[in-house]
């Protein structure tokens, strides 16, 4: 296996600034060239391999290192929902396939990542005019690192995906290899495009309902649509989630995934809060700075999130203009990327402003109340509105057929998101016209499933054993 190496062909040095590969050193026509003599001297089979390094870690010793500085009463719940299903526990395991990732063989060629790239973490979302996207929608670990990362992590999700539906095993062969090979056509035609072309590509959502073929899929995108853009804030998440309690709005404890602080220590962590959103407010635009002053603080409570983000501190904050107009804010802790051991440091030193960075990078329209800010303990955070016509994927749903019609299209959203970074003429010219890399990408994604179903099985063994706590929870 090669070390990781930077751009230049270099071993990255482990304290090296994780930076973007430059595309701006030559003419679109020579960097395509570059791309092909890099595939003849790296051909794609050399992806399709997946070889644990016989010094190979526990994973359950890496995963109980994941869980050092976050909320230690939350761990079990975290354990309870990774042990449900090889694809849970997946998706709680990026610290995992970053480590195992960092020894698979790459063309140095970075974007900026994802970190974290499965197909939960895309979703259909509001842009600011209220037009309905498709894009990535988390970015926890987001740092420039190889793009290869992101691909592998994606196609392994939908072989997961597939086995934990029990449908034949040939339909998450098949999907890997359709997410490797949209992503591949994608690229190709972002890598013929103007820069400023790259940056304005969108993928809309409803556009991608209507060329949707399975007649099944298509009503049940329109269903989930129909429904997400009826579920304001006004009308629904804030009624649903908040009570009037001596004429103030409180959010309705609900725990263990909503609770209150101690009343005893409500007060402290107001003022932390309020300085926090101080500190805040002054990374958002101007005008957004004035659309925030117009709401003041009402309640705020600890909300668990994510497989990936439980333990982490995560809030929810209930701000009110006059006439009680809601806005629902989500604070989210942001910790060192799990890829920062391999591709280098970050270079901002607030995390909270890693993720919005990341995010502003990849994202065809990003939240007009992102930003970020610290608390007086160190720790880092970015903030977010909590639900904006969000649709996530519901992949329990899916048979074969939908399965493979999803993979092309998170496939092809991937490109979009990588040009917008990256170099697409430079990996165009790599990856090239015929199915070689798509096939190793497979072939790849395969067998890493397998080690995620053997690794889920450890978590399994360690509960049982009582190595681990897990709590399970009961279905609302």
């Amino acid at each position: 296996m090669s070390p990781q190496k930077d751009d230049s062909g270099k071993p990255a040095k482990k304290d090296a600034s994780a930076v973007l590969h430059d595309n701006t050193i030559s003419p679109r026509d020579n960097r395509k060239e570059r791309g092909k003599a890099l595939k003849a001297a790296f051909p794609h089979k050399l992806h399709a391999p997946w070889n644990p390094s016989p010094t190979r870690r526990d994973p359950i010793t890496v995963l109980e290192e994941s869980n050092i500085g976050r909320i230690e009463e939350l761990a079990p719940l975290r354990y309870g929902r990774m042990v449900q299903s090889p694809f849970t526990f997946y998706r709680g395991a990026s610290s995992i396939m970053a480590e195992d990732l960092s020894i698979t063989p790459n063309t140095g060629i970075r974007v900026q990542a994802c970190g974290d790239c499965h197909l939960l973490n895309f979703g259909a979302f509001a842009t600011p005019e209220r037009n309905i996207v498709f894009d990535i929608n988390d970015f926890d670990e987001t740092l420039p690192a190889p793009w290869e990362w992101d691909l592998k992590r994606l196609a392994v999700s939908f072989v997961l995906a597939a086995h934990d539906n029990n449908l034949n095993p040939k339909y998450g062969e098949q999907a890997a290899q359709a997410v490797a090979r949209s992503y591949r056509e994608r690229m190709g035609e972002f890598a013929k495009m103007s820069i400023l072309d790259v940056w304005y590509a969108a993928v809309d959502w409803k556009s991608v309902i209507e060329r949707t073929t399975d007649v099944d899929l298509q009503k049940q995108h329109k269903k989930q649509l129909k429904k997400a853009m009826k579920r304001t804030i006004q009308d629904y998440y804030f009624p649903k989630m908040t009570q009037q309690i001596n004429g103030a709005y409180k959010i309705k404890d609900a725990p263990p995934t909503i609770y209150h602080f101690p009343e005893s220590e409500q007060d402290a962590w107001q003022e932390r809060i309020m300085q926090a959103f101080a500190k805040y407010q002054t990374t958002l635009q101007e005008d957004r700075q004035r659309l925030f002053n117009r709401y003041r603080l009402s309640d705020f409570a600890i909300k668990v999130v994510g497989i990936g983000s439980v333990g982490t501190m995560c809030a929810v904050a209930v701000m009110l203009a006059p006439d009680d107009e809601p806005l629902l804010l989500q604070i989210k802790e942001a910790r060192a990327s799990v890829l920062e051991p391999y591709a280098g440091k970050s270079e901002f030193e607030n995390h909270g402003q890693r993720v919005v960075a990341g995010q502003r990078i990849v994202q065809s329209a990003s939240d007009i109340f992102l930003g970020w800010t610290s608390f007086d303990d160190g720790r880092h955070f970015y903030i977010r509105q909590l639900r904006d016509t969000k649709v996530k994927p519901e992949p329990e749903l899916w048979q074969g057929p939908q399965l493979l019609e999803i993979a092309e299209t998170l496939g092809a959203v991937l490109a979009r998101a990588h040009a917008r970074s990256g170099d697409a003429a430079y990996i165009r010219g790599y990856l090239g016209s015929d199915p070689t890399f798509d096939e190793a990408i497979a072939e790849f994604s395969l067998a890493y499933a397998t080690q995620s179903v053997k690794d889920h099985g450890m978590l399994v063994e360690a509960v049982k054993s009582g190595r681990i706590k897990a709590l399970i929870e009961t279905p609302s």
